[in-house]
């Protein structure tokens, strides 16, 4: 009889420690899921904005509300890279030219964050000082295209050839659930100013 009760409990052991593990597998996925649907959801939220902001100013490119003051289109962007643009703009709409630039800066800035590759995208209008558009960042790449639709290559050496131009960025959030980080994508595919038409 002593033997019996002794498997029993052994038995009950296995099958508890069994089940426990498997309770506690069950939890850490929920609350990974939790956790990414969460990120997702924050992300999303993240590269909405980044997106309404940047397809709003790279339209408005070589706008002015007195069209006398940008009348060649050709000048409108100043400096143009891979990573880096800056172009000509009226951003208040109240007739003066304004300088806007686009960059990503370097992932050693965030260094506060768990994310390695994260990285803030700057908008600086004229010459405030540095005006951050959002943080999580990974990826912000520009291709420019020449009227004839040929990719242009970077740095650009004269800006008034390009045309149109594809933009393409990556955020990720800052924090990970057992370092996997949630991402997500965007891409414009050949977005031209109206005022770069206007040739």
């Amino acid at each position: 009889m002593g033997t019996t009760v002794l498997l029993d409990i052994i038995g009950s052991v296995i099958i508890g420690g069994i089940l426990l593990t498997t309770l506690f597998r069950m939890s850490d996925r929920a609350t990974e899921r939790t956790y990414n649907q969460s990120g997702d959801l924050i992300i999303q939220q993240n590269l909405a904005t980044v997106v309404s902001t940047l397809e709003f100013d790279f339209r408005k490119m070589g706008y002015c509300a007195d069209w006398t003051k940008l009348p060649d289109p050709t000048k409108t962007i100043i400096y143009a890279d891979s990573n880096k643009i800056k172009f000509l703009t009226d951003v208040e709409k109240n007739g003066i030219v304004d300088t806007m630039l686009y960059y990503v800066g370097p992932t050693s800035e965030l260094i506060y964050t768990a994310n390695p590759r994260d990285r803030f995208l700057y908008r600086v209008v004229n010459n405030e000082t540095h005006a951050k558009v959002n943080l999580g960042v990974t990826y912000f790449n520009l291709v420019y295209y020449d009227a004839e639709g040929d990719v242009i290559a970077t740095p650009v050496a004269v800006p008034g050839e390009i045309h149109s131009m594809q933009i393409s960025i990556a955020i990720e959030n800052v924090d990970a659930y057992n370092q996997k980080y949630v991402e997500t994508f965007w891409r414009q595919i050949r977005m031209t100013g109206r005022n770069l038409d206007n040739r």
